[in-house]
């Protein structure tokens, strides 16, 4: 006998609704950095624009296929933040779209309660499309990023009935 893990796919296509909110295209407004942003997308989409490109702040404030096509118009020579300029598709750029993710999720007990619910699960994003291979965020990166933080909120969840119990 075989068992298979359940799996979730975590896209704005997914028939799940927990895959659907825990998506980065929804509209899920969150602040990072003191700034507000309409959803994961949106960010994600902004910081390929320099600083001083407006363009950036129109991208903050979307979200879904908005972000999306106002993002594949910027030419990829870095991801900005804070005045740096950090390489496109790297480790450090994902670790900053990693951090929004984070605090987008810090913020919604909702979406702590659904990735919670996920427990057991294994994480995909599948779109139905083939990956391209300038994406900002590798599905595997994003799919690692909502496991950790899941295994963390399921550890603090935990603690805190050990806690409680004791």
């Amino acid at each position: 006998m075989t068992s298979t893990v359940p799996v979730l796919n975590v896209s704005s296509t997914s028939n799940d609704w927990r895959g659907v909110a825990l998506s980065n295209f929804v509209l899920s407004p969150f602040v990072f950095d003191d700034m507000l942003f309409a959803s994961i997308e949106g960010f994600i989409q902004g910081v390929k624009f320099r600083e001083d490109d407006p363009r950036r702040a129109r991208a903050f404030g979307l979200s879904g296929w908005d972000a999306k096509r106002l993002g594949d118009q910027a030419d990829r020579s870095g991801a900005y933040w804070k005045g740096a300029c950090l390489s496109y598709g790297s480790a450090q750029h994902h670790r900053l779209i990693e951090a929004a993710i984070r605090a987008r999720i810090a913020q919604s007990p909702g979406l702590q309660a659904a990735l919670l619910s996920t427990a057991g699960m294994t994480l995909v994003h599948d779109t139905g499309q083939p990956e391209a291979p300038t994406t900002s965020l590798p599905a595997s990166v994003f799919c690692r990023i909502l496991t950790d933080v899941r295994n963390e909120l399921l550890e603090a969840q935990q603690r805190s009935e050990t806690t409680n119990r004791g």
